[in-house]
């Protein structure tokens, strides 16, 4: 008896964690002014167009063998696409866009699969710092 509660709390909470994601096989989708050791830091949904340099990070899981692309737009126009191989059930991977100051306004990134479907997509603001 005690193995079973002890099971279904640990089923109980991985299935909280799991609601938690912004996508099923995605933990983590953010926009960052750095990554260290594989980690995002000083992680923003707006930055101003003092920055020039902006990282996208995605903590990809259970799509190993497959090839994901963070799409960049900006005014409905691909900027960039840049494509990962996922080799692993936990694979954390990250593009980064020098922006160009005049660039204002929202950017979308998209996670695509490799059929070109859409996983996930965030948006960030790039201000005017005036």
């Amino acid at each position: 008896m005690k193995k079973i509660v002890i099971l279904l709390s640990l089923l109980l909470s991985l299935n909280t964690l799991s609601d938690e994601w912004p996508h099923e096989n995605i933990s983590n989708a953010v926009f960052a002014l750095d990554i260290k050791d594989r980690v995002p830091i000083n992680i923003v949904e707006e930055a101003d167009n003092s920055l020039g340099k902006i990282y996208f990070f995605t903590n990809i899981r259970n799509l190993d063998g497959e090839r994901i692309t963070h799409r960049w737009i900006y005014k409905d126009k691909v900027m960039a696409d840049v494509s990962f191989d996922i080799n692993g059930p936990r694979w954390r991977v990250w593009s980064s866009k020098n922006l160009w100051y005049t660039w204002i306004g929202k950017w979308k990134v998209q996670v695509l699969r490799m059929d070109g479907s859409l996983l996930y997509e965030k948006i960030f603001n790039y201000t005017d710092k005036e």
